[in-house]
């Protein structure tokens, strides 16, 4: 028999292999494809490479554990928690030491923070004994539940705590099932259209000897669908959660372009495909330069016109236009941008916050500007106006939404 060579140092008398197994466990619950022959493959590279530092260390994991971008993040801040790195010791010094006074600066939470300390932990809450709530009996025949409170109100009267639970509840709204009818076509058995093509290859196949009927049909596919968002002082709260309404949205189907703007016009498309929602988000908040500042609608759909309207308005989209229709400047070229982007699209929706006020007037220059090219007029303040929102997108227009409505009111009240 062959000489045994004598196990790594590492393996013997450490428990890097074990540490590892545990790690991927993380990740895995975390929600990272981490398979079996991943963690062997992940142990085999850090007994050939070795540990010669933190960062070699990190990156030889990453290099067998991460197949995809969207995974980063959570890798990372896994490495963070679980390979005891200073910060976590500061964080119990903390938890163990209730009075001394919290002086350190508050930071905000990074890209999949909650998830990774969720599933690195979820065993240690497990053992927690069980805390003996006393029964109180509550009469609530005239109250309303929390999830319908919760519904009801506004996104910008939401502390963290509601608005957290907003993004957990936008995330399980049922998307729209529009479909639109293209000019390509599909094998379909029950088509009415004969498929010549696909009848010629089948005979060429038994060599001419039995030709058979094959049918096809019109491809359906979802519409495109063009987001553009105002992000001034008046809407950045708004924008923001519907920022997450739209990332739940781009997951389940294809073709969705973000746009934001304020004083400029910002492309957000590609910051939205990260399947992480807090990347997303993080990213989103990097590239955009005039968050919170004034506003600028002409301008922006002049630009958007000018640049992307040929690009992503096609095959029938919709656009969400998502602003109070407050214009900083001259609202003169504001009505022949409108009128440029309902000609180019199939359906132009406004959502504007203000139609939470039940007093509402169309008496501002921008709205006046804005509501003769609209399709439907909406609001869009709260969970249930997102709800109708989704409902509304595969249906067609209500006499609710019509923006005549609002046009003849103004008439009627300036007469």
């Amino acid at each position: 028999m062959p000489p045994r060579h004598p196990e790594p140092k590492e393996a013997t008398e450490g428990h890097i292999a074990d540490n590892i197994v545990y790690f991927a466990r993380a990740l895995r619950k975390a929600g990272m494809r981490v398979g079996p022959a991943s963690v062997k493959d992940a142990i085999e590279a850090v007994l050939a490479a070795g540990i010669g530092s933190r960062d070699d260390f990190y990156w030889t994991l990453h290099a067998v554990l991460v197949s995809r971008h969207e995974d980063h993040p959570v890798f990372d801040e896994a490495f963070r928690l679980f390979w005891k790195s200073h910060e976590l010791i500061e964080k119990m010094l903390a938890m163990f030491s209730p009075v001394a006074p919290d002086n350190a600066e508050k930071r905000k939470p990074r890209a999949a923070e909650s998830r990774v300390s969720q599933a690195m932990f979820e065993g240690h809450q497990k053992n927690q004994p069980v805390r003996e709530v006393p029964e109180i009996e509550v009469d609530a025949r005239f109250t309303f539940s929390g999830n319908e409170i919760l519904r009801g109100k506004d996104f910008a009267q939401m502390d963290a705590a509601e608005l957290a639970q907003a993004r957990k509840a936008i995330a399980t709204l049922r998307m729209p099932f529009d479909m639109v009818t293209t000019r390509r076509f599909k094998p379909d058995a029950q088509g009415r259209r004969i498929d010549p093509r696909a009848m010629m290859r089948g005979a060429a196949r038994t060599g001419g000897a039995l030709i058979l009927p094959k049918f096809r049909s019109r491809r359906e596919v979802h519409p495109p669908l063009v987001v553009l968002a105002d992000i001034s002082g008046s809407m950045s709260q708004y924008t923001r959660i519907f920022l997450h309404f739209l990332h739940a949205l781009t997951e389940k189907r294809r073709r969705v372009h973000a746009f934001v703007f304020g004083t400029r016009l910002t492309n957000l498309t590609r910051q939205m495909r990260h399947r992480d929602p807090d990347e997303a988000l993080a990213e989103c908040s990097a590239a955009v330069k005039d968050w919170s500042g004034g506003t600028r609608i002409g301008d922006a759909l002049a630009e958007f016109n000018r640049l992307w309207s040929r690009r992503v308005l096609g095959q029938g989209a919709v656009v969400l236009l998502i602003t109070d229709g407050l214009e900083r400047d001259d609202a003169s070229g504001l009505s022949e941008e409108m009128e440029r982007l309902r000609k180019s699209c199939r359906r132009l929706i406004w959502l504007n916050p203000l139609l939470r006020f039940d007093g509402f007037e169309a008496r501002a220059r921008g709205v006046k500007a804005i509501l003769p090219h609209v399709d439907e007029f909406r609001a869009v303040h709260n969970l249930d106006a997102l709800a109708d929102l989704c409902a509304s997108l595969d249906r067609r227009p209500a006499a609710s939404t019509d923006p005549r409505r609002w046009l003849k009111a103004g008439e009627r009240r300036a007469a």
